[in-house]
């Protein structure tokens, strides 16, 4: 995991810096004045700690209700062999590395970088969004990880799924697996994150960033069947769930901004009254 770490901070910097054209380690200065200045963003920046929290003790909480549903049956009863013909028509060990490459490094470090481009941007209200809207896939995502438990492809022996993960990540089981339970299928978070990202790029007004968010939420959407981890249905739901997300992320962004210039207004009447 430490090599995962080192590329996927790499890979925010460097996306940072493409995405802005500004020196990627002032969005430090940009985060830590953000948290001391901004009451709203420290809540929001605590808030998304804790719902990643929750979804990191998620895999606790579900072995404990010992709940024993499989939907997988049902998914793969509608879809039949369509992951698996994808696979095969596909197939290249070097679109495998390159797959395995955005799954893992590209989709966390995107999401990183998309704030980091938005403070450097200055571009609060799209900051406030993303924020919102990475708590609500997670809010969503994880009660049905809960009560409507569907497993990987690859794991569903009648499927024929080759699982290529493990082609590049031979460890992904050990390394990867205790963040991500083998039944947290539907919804693709994967998909729903990556849609949320490429639809608050599309308002940013920040054409190079638009271009990178597209580009690599369609690679990662692809990956997801590629290398055998999602169903078609997976895919469906998780991106009605980010587009869900990134509406209601800037209609509460676009609130919360307002109600903010509205009390600073309101602060700077008081104080040039006082004087």
């Amino acid at each position: 995991m430490g090599t995962i770490a080192l590329a996927s901070t790499a890979t925010v910097i460097l996306l940072i810096w493409i995405g802005s054209l500004r020196n990627p380690f002032l969005v430090i200065k940009e985060f830590i004045q953000s948290l001391l200045s901004s009451r709203t963003f420290l809540v929001l920046f605590l808030s998304v700690a804790c719902i990643l929290l929750i979804n990191k003790y998620e895999l606790q909480f579900e072995d404990s209700l010992n709940y024993q549903a499989d939907f997988t049956p049902l998914i793969f009863g509608i879809e039949g062999h369509f992951v698996q013909a994808l696979q095969q028509f596909f197939y290249n060990p070097i679109l495998t590395q390159i797959l395995v490459f955005f799954y893992v490094i590209i989709f966390q470090s995107l999401l990183i970088a998309s704030i980091g481009v938005y403070m450097l941007d200055r571009n609060k209200l799209l900051v406030y969004a993303t924020c919102f809207a990475i708590m609500i896939n997670y809010a969503v995502a994880i009660p049905f990880y809960i009560l409507v438990p569907v497993n990987e492809a690859w794991s569903y022996a009648p499927s024929g799924v080759v699982f290529h993960m493990l082609d590049v990540f031979p460890s992904f089981e050990e390394d990867y697996r205790p963040l991500s339970g083998l039944n947290n299928c539907f919804p693709s978070l994967h998909t729903s994150i990556s849609v949320t990202i490429m639809l608050l790029a599309a308002r940013s007004g920040n054409l190079r960033w638009r271009i990178i968010t597209a580009i690599s939420s369609t690679v990662i959407v692809f990956s997801i069947f590629y290398l055998g981890i999602h169903w078609v249905i997976d895919m469906l739901a998780g991106s009605i769930l980010g587009i869900t997300a990134s509406t209601l992320g800037i209609y509460w962004a676009k609130l919360t901004v307002a109600k903010e210039d509205g009390s600073i207004k309101a602060r700077s009447k008081l104080r040039n009254i006082s004087m």
